[in-house]
């Protein structure tokens, strides 16, 4: 039986944030193989967490810059050791490459931070993003991140590009790991075209990109009630700041609903998902919920990027507030169209996302790379170059903040 170690950035939520049923999804792939898998993490708890036990993984708190680690880390003796995010690579890499050398090491980046927040200071300049604007010290440090590890898992298909040709990356290093959707679950009927009403979105209201398309839709939802004067906007979202809570328009039908119980069923009792996405990272959680409940969504480019290749969106897209409040207006009206976004949705589910086999194709990959670890690592001379040097200055400064603390107990 293999021992996986997963250290997590935050506690997994899976109904707060698409990251968390990722990282579910990923925890229930190892259990599936009877792997032992463990979920550590020094995040605190949260009322959102899910209760781990429930699907037979252990959990164990762990403290930053801490020697604990150290001994944690040589009494479990993982096989395995995946970090949520470069972050945890940076804080504990260098202490399982010491303690436990021959466990594989994956990461996984859940999307790119530094493409993210390329986007976003684009934004914030009122400009176009350009891939110049990658060229940042987060980007060196979770490509330097990503090399030190024997394998990093990419959630969109435009991030794989991005890593080949831009940070040109060795492919081997890379594994393209979309959300996994168990097909057996899905929906064989939902809400009908007449018995749906109103719009919505949905979104951690902690994550920039989330927050920025809830205050885009303040201009966008006036030219959308302009032509549907009765409709309503519904927001749902985890952690609602008063900032948002005071947009609350019910005059307007601009309506911030807060924590849904149960994002599914508010999800298939809207006719269309509203993601004005203006700027962000991997693929979207609210769109890939929309398709499982054949709701159709209108969103951006980079709302629906890396999320259907080639084929038709389930929905529209539209890049300006005018184009977007159009975009909304005929599908709200459309039932033909409604109806073709849903078949397009199932398509794509089917195609893309289907849990069976990406699930599969990734326990292969761990499997391929274990079974001659030691070859795998020598093809990767830069990973090895970085691991020597960038992470002793990682070391001496985690050991430094230990002594440190140690002084100040």
């Amino acid at each position: 039986m293999k021992k996986v170690l997963v250290i997590g950035y935050v506690w997994p939520e899976p109904n707060s944030s698409a990251a968390g049923t990722h990282m579910m999804s990923l925890l229930n792939a190892f259990r599936a193989q009877n792997w032992q898998v463990e979920f550590a993490t020094p995040a605190l708890r949260t009322e959102h967490m899910v209760n781990l036990d429930d699907f037979g993984i252990s959990s164990q708190s762990i403290a930053l810059n801490c020697e604990s680690f150290d001994d944690y880390v040589k009494a479990y003796a993982p096989d395995i050791v995946m970090f949520d995010r470069f972050m945890m690579e940076e804080q504990f890499g260098w202490r399982v490459d010491k303690h436990c050398p021959n466990a594989l090491k994956i990461l996984d980046t859940e999307d790119l931070q530094c493409l993210r927040n390329a986007r976003h200071e684009a934004h914030k300049g009122e400009r176009e993003f350009t891939t110049n604007d990658l060229h940042s010290d987060i980007a060196k440090r979770e490509i330097a991140a990503i090399l030190r590890c024997d394998l990093s898992l990419i959630i969109s298909s435009y991030e794989m590009s991005l890593l080949n040709d831009v940070f040109k990356i060795e492919p081997s290093l890379l594994h393209h790991l979309p959300f996994m959707v168990d097909l057996n679950t899905l929906p064989t009927s939902t809400k009908t075209f007449e018995q749906r009403q109103h719009f919505m979105t949905i979104g951690n209201f902690r994550h920039a990109p989330n927050w920025d398309a809830v205050l885009y839709l303040q201009q966008i939802w006036p030219l959308i009630r302009k032509q549907l004067p009765k409709a309503e906007l519904h927001i749902y979202g985890s952690y609602p700041p008063p900032k948002a809570t005071a947009l609350n328009n019910p005059k307007s039908g601009f309506l911030i609903k807060g924590w849904a119980d149960n994002a599914f069923e508010v999800m298939q009792s809207a006719r269309v998902c509203l993601a004005p996405l203006r700027f962000g990272a991997g693929i979207k959680g609210k769109l890939l919920e929309a398709m499982i409940m054949q709701t159709p969504s209108v969103t951006t480019n980079i709302g629906s990027e890396g999320m259907h290749n080639e084929l038709s969106w389930p929905g529209k897209i539209a890049n300006t507030a005018e184009d977007f409040a159009n975009a909304a207006v005929e599908m709200y009206n459309n039932q033909s169209e409604f109806e073709q976004a849903q078949q397009d949705g199932n398509t794509l589910l089917n195609t893309l996302y289907d849990k069976a086999q990406l699930s599969a194709a990734l326990i292969q990959k761990v499997d391929s790379i274990s079974s001659d670890l030691n070859a795998h690592r020598e093809k990767n001379f830069t990973g090895q170059m970085l691991k020597y040097h960038t992470m002793r200055s990682t070391q001496y400064m985690s050991q430094w903040i230990a002594e440190k603390n140690k002084k100040l107990d």
